[in-house]
């Protein structure tokens, strides 16, 4: 059994099947709309629901919106069709997305940045240019199948390496090779660009950008992309982490507070003794910085409980749900395949 899924406010539409994801029905079919992570934590694929029926046969995804919201969300990586349904997009992507690929990739440079991020430079073949957009992330595809996601950390016109900032989990096999094992010139497998989230260019908003440890990856794509093209909008990085140690590379922002008039950094730290800067919440940093969101467009990266945390403050100071972008870390179990349901 199928059904239609029909997109308000156009003539698109496509079949579902019963037991399929509708965000993978759309992607089968050709349509492009927004996504992130495909496992319900990130909000970027929401649309709102105008008739029809679904289901979360996993339960209620995490990136359900904030409390009170009266559109209706569906959160279509996780949900399934029960009937027709017309949806309407958050967001409408005027662009075609950059090619998917799958291709082998060598190691070219692995250099710990702390006690627990490791940068990891991974150069493509040359005959395959590997186009993306700064902010979009990767899979490793392993020899036994599962795959490891991570966000792309340089700029869309740095497409010589390709570089990430890689967290040390405690009892992860794919982060544990990283750490102990990985030597360069290791050859890999890799799929991508994948995901949403990146720089929304038709917007002259001002941009807040919110980090969390290793979230810092992709607002450093997009930022480096931002001042390869000279947007004059204002910027200002927001980057949270524990301690002093997990701000891995402090002064690249501070740099660049220095280089661009258009940018600001505010790094913030919960709990230590030895750091004379901002502490607490990175999304109390936000709030005192900007009693009202309203104006601004809204990139936020990390743990998916500051990621959910940040969306329900920062909607209770006035941010609009279409100009907020996320995209939430979740430490991946070991999956065959995040595109369909199994």
């Amino acid at each position: 059994m199928s059904y239609t899924i029909q997109l308000e406010s156009s003539s698109l539409s496509f079949l579902a099947n019963a037991d399929e994801w509708i965000l993978t029905a759309a992607q089968r079919q050709g349509i492009h709309l927004p996504y992130g992570c495909q496992n319900g934590v990130c909000s970027n694929c929401i649309c709102d629901l105008i008739s029809g029926s679904f289901e979360y046969p996993e339960g209620e995804p995490k990136a359900l919106a904030a409390p009170g919201d009266a559109n209706n969300p569906v959160v279509i990586c996780k949900a399934v069709a029960t009937a027709d349904l017309v949806l309407k997009p958050r967001e409408t992507l005027s662009e075609a997305a950059p090619e998917l690929k799958t291709m082998p990739c060598r190691v070219k440079k692995i250099e710990r940045l702390s006690s627990d991020v490791m940068l990891v430079q991974l150069t493509i073949p040359q005959h395959e240019p590997f186009q993306f957009r700064a902010g979009q992330y990767i899979e490793f595809i392993l020899k036994d199948g599962r795959r490891r996601a991570f966000s792309l950390a340089n700029a869309a016109h740095e497409t010589d390496n390709i570089e990430l900032h890689i967290r040390y989990i405690d009892g992860g096999s794919f982060t544990g090779h990283v750490f102990e094992e990985m030597q360069a010139r290791e050859m890999m497998r890799i799929e991508g660009p994948l995901g949403s989230f990146f720089l929304r260019e038709n917007s002259s908003r001002p941009v807040i950008l919110v980090g969390g440890g290793t979230g810092f990856a992709p607002l450093k794509g997009m930022l480096s992309h931002a001042f390869h093209q000279q947007m004059d909008r204002q910027f200002h990085l927001f980057w949270g982490a524990a301690n002093e140690e997990g701000l891995y590379m402090d002064e690249l922002p501070r740099q660049w507070e220095k280089d661009h008039n258009n940018f600001t950094y505010t790094p913030v730290v919960e709990n230590d003794s030895q750091w004379f800067g901002n502490t607490g919440l990175v999304t109390d940093a936000v709030i005192a910085a900007y009693p009202d969101l309203i104006e601004f467009d809204i990139y936020m990266s990390g743990a998916p409980a500051m990621v959910a945390s940040a969306t329900h403050l920062f909607v209770e100071q006035g941010a609009v749900a279409e100009q907020m972008f996320s995209d939430a870390f979740e430490f991946a179990s070991d999956i065959l395949s995040k595109k369909r349901k199994i």
